[in-house]
């Protein structure tokens, strides 16, 4: 063979090296269906399986320091670099641009300073050692590519004023072969590297079942590459296949035994719990193998009270299939004494809709805006670019409508202008919507469970209490502990304010729960802004006085003191909206009548000891007596400066001290029991005051949350 020198080529000035990634990407699956369809929420973790193939991005490094203009210098005996790892990509790198790959050779090591030398050869470097040939009929009898080349870089490690550095000690750029031209050099395994990028695409085609002649085919066409110009062949992908195939296999088989342990703790958690509260229930699946496939479970105070968001009990699925969620449906029913939910709040997902629709026939199904929404920027942005903006304000306004009509017209008109007619997550979107937009759910009773803030609580309850880490055991005992703490019939009591001093007010704060109350209060107040028109077949027209749309009306039925608004917001959450109000005080009532006040929103319950009762009703004079000492305390300070100085010193450190008084102590419940007796002054009321509380009520509705997001099913009250 003729012996050539290598062509002489300059250092890159660079040589940053990005961090390997995992090739394998945990991805939810679209509701849309489609195979190739996945959602990416904002923040979530690409988990991965823990396979570290070669994939690192030295490749993309090499390729572009490669395809740079800038020579590169031929190394040199005596060249420093501040690792041998700098030197090999160094190396490598001017390689490629002289037609040959190299590889690691040997290195020697030393107990004080460990590895000091690294030999750096050819890749025709040395001869083929003769292997013992396997005891099989035809052997593959492969050729060697080494034949002695003696090309080759040697490191030596130094130590100079503290710094360790590495310098080329021997170098010879002299080969007994033929280098490769640019065409040939990218086909050598050194360089032949899989990009992420084309990694993801390799094994979403495998997935769909193409064969490896035609994935490859495929990626050439998407690249628009003439064939045989991808930086990898056939049998590179073929060995990543079957690599990360055999990898998933394993993982799956550690991942198998340990999910069946933590189900069998999980299921002895539960019988422990059981044999402890009487009233605790669960139920589980099991097949042939006797393998637990579902399990749910329920607390013992969680069928009675309702009132708020607390926790009915969990359902572990093993799939999201229709069966799976009927099965936790009908555990479900089963926990609560076969009461039916009278609305259900989930995700998008066709399977529970369909068991739903099976399971729970009389239950109105619907879907949560917030989880809608969030979903948006997922299927949408990319498509739509710098118009994604215009487009979710267009979506923002839809789901507010009032009538189903208007939406449809306006989703059409929206498809048009943004060129989503043929869009599959739109068609996706619409095919929902009498579960989610605003004009199609109106009528259904909600508790205000459509709102972000409601749904935002429930997801990051969820997320706090499950993790990709959590073992079920520990899952668990946090929800139990959230379940209880969740269940608490008494809660800190918060003073309400009247805002307005109408009787109306004065009267709704003393039958509702406060969180009722200040929803109450808000329509009231707002209430003082809207005129009314009576209309000729003796409904009204109510509209705010400034804006011109808008408008609802509003029968009154005097007979038995009915009232009904277009708006449905009665129907809705159960509490009076602002136009109904209008008419109410037009009316002159001086308190919403009763019929107005559901059992959920009430103070009044059959599940309310008479110690708290007592605590609600001694609340008002404790808050009586407290304003007529602050006004008295106001008149008098303000007589001189002198008086107002002393007295803002004194209320300073007075808040000071109550604020450092500990929220959560077992003599509160004594202390609050015994507010009639407390001395109203000081810094004794305010303390007796910061330690009244409250309790929701029974409810005669419930409804049921479901989040896939997190990947489990939570029965939560509203």
């Amino acid at each position: 063979m003729d012996l050539q020198v290598g062509r002489l080529l300059s250092p890159p000035s660079g040589m940053a090296l990005k961090p390997s990634n995992n090739i394998w990407i945990r991805r939810q699956q679209c509701p849309c269906g489609d195979w190739k369809c996945y959602i990416r929420f904002e923040g979530d973790d690409q988990a991965s399986v823990g396979l570290h193939l070669a994939t690192n991005e030295t490749a993309s490094s090499s390729s572009s320091l490669s395809s740079g203009t800038e020579p590169i210098f031929t190394p040199y005996v005596g060249q420093v670099f501040r690792s041998d790892e700098e030197a090999f990509e160094y190396y490598s790198n001017f390689a490629r641009k002289n037609g040959f790959s190299i590889r690691k050779a040997r290195s020697t090591e030393s107990q004080n300073l460990g590895i000091y030398r690294r030999d750096f050869v050819c890749y025709r470097s040395g001869f083929n050692q003769p292997r013992k040939k396997a005891n099989v009929e035809h052997p593959r009898d492969r050729k060697s590519v080494r034949c002695g080349c003696d090309a080759k870089l040697y490191l030596t490690k130094e130590i100079v004023a503290g710094v360790v550095q590495w310098y080329v000690s021997q170098f010879s750029n002299v080969h007994n072969h033929e280098l490769l031209e640019d065409d040939q050099v990218r086909l050598l395994p050194a360089y032949r590297k899989i990009q992420m990028a084309d990694q993801e695409r390799i094994l979403l085609l495998s997935k769909a079942g193409f064969p490896v002649n035609r994935i490859v085919k495929l990626l050439e066409l998407e690249k628009g590459i003439q064939p045989g110009q991808l930086p990898f062949i056939e049998k590179d992908v073929r060995n990543f296949i079957r690599t990360c195939k055999k990898t998933v296999q394993e993982n799956d088989a550690l991942l198998s035994e340990k999910r069946e342990n933590d189900i069998l703790e999980l299921l002895e958690a539960c019988r422990a719990m059981a044999d402890k509260e009487a009233d605790f229930s669960y139920n589980y699946t099991s097949d042939e193998n006797e393998k637990v496939g579902n399990i749910a479970w329920s607390y013992a105070d969680s069928a009675d009270n309702y009132g708020k968001a607390i926790v009915f009990g969990c359902a572990l699925l093993k799939d999201d299939s229709a069966d799976s969620f009927a099965w936790a449906l009908q555990t479900f029913v089963r926990f609560m004494r076969g009461r039916h939910p009278q609305t259900i709040v989930s995700d998008i997902d066709s399977g529970l809709r369909d068991a739903v629709a099976r399971e729970l026939p009389n239950t109105k199904h619907t879907i949560s805006i917030w989880h809608v929404l969030s979903k948006l920027s997922s299927w949408f942005s990319a498509k739509l670019g710098s118009h994604y903006g215009d487009f979710k304000m267009e979506i923002d306004m839809l789901c507010q409508l009032e009538s189903m009509e208007d939406f449809e017209h306006q989703w059409n008109l929206m498809l048009g202008r943004f060129g989503l007619a043929a869009d599959k997550h739109a068609a996706l979107l619409f095919s929902y919507r009498t579960s989610w937009p605003i004009s199609f759910v109106r009528g259904c009773f909600l508790a205000r469970a459509m709102t972000a803030e409601y749904s935002k609580s429930v997801d990051a309850f969820l997320k706090r209490i499950i993790s990709s880490q959590t073992c079920l055991q520990v899952f668990f005992e946090q929800v139990v502990i959230a379940s209880r703490f969740g269940n608490s019939p008494i809660e800190n009591f918060q003073y309400m304010p009247l805002k307005t001093c109408m009787p109306m007010e004065e009267h709704a704060r003393i039958i509702l729960t406060p969180y009722a109350f200040n929803v109450l209060q808000h329509e009231i107040v707002l209430s003082l802004q809207y005129a009314m028109d009576e209309m000729a077949n003796g409904s009204y027209l109510v509209r705010h006085y400034k804006k011109m749309d808008g408008e609802c009306f509003v029968i009154w039925i005097p007979e038995d003191e009915q009232i009904h608004c277009s708006c449905k917001e009665f129907e809705h959450s159960g509490l009076l909206c602002r136009h109904s109000i209008r008419v109410l005080v037009a009316k002159n009532f001086f308190q919403i009548p009763d019929k107005y006040f559901p059992l959920r929103w009430r103070l009044e319950s059959s599940l309310v000891s008479l110690d708290a009762q007592n605590i609600t009703e001694n609340t008002n004079e404790c808050v009586q007596a407290f304003h007529s000492l602050a006004a008295t305390l106001l008149t008098e300070s303000l007589a001189s400066k002198e008086r107002f100085d002393f007295v803002h010193k004194e209320l300073v450190g007075m808040i000071d001290n109550v604020r450092n008084i500990p929220t959560a102590d077992e003599a509160v419940f004594d202390t609050a029991n015994n507010l009639a007796d407390c001395e109203v002054v000081g810094t004794s009321l305010s303390w007796c005051i910061r330690y009244m509380f409250k309790l929701y009520r029974n409810s005669e509705q419930q409804s049921l949350w479901h989040d896939t997001s997190v990947g489990s099913f939570s029965l939560i009250s509203i």
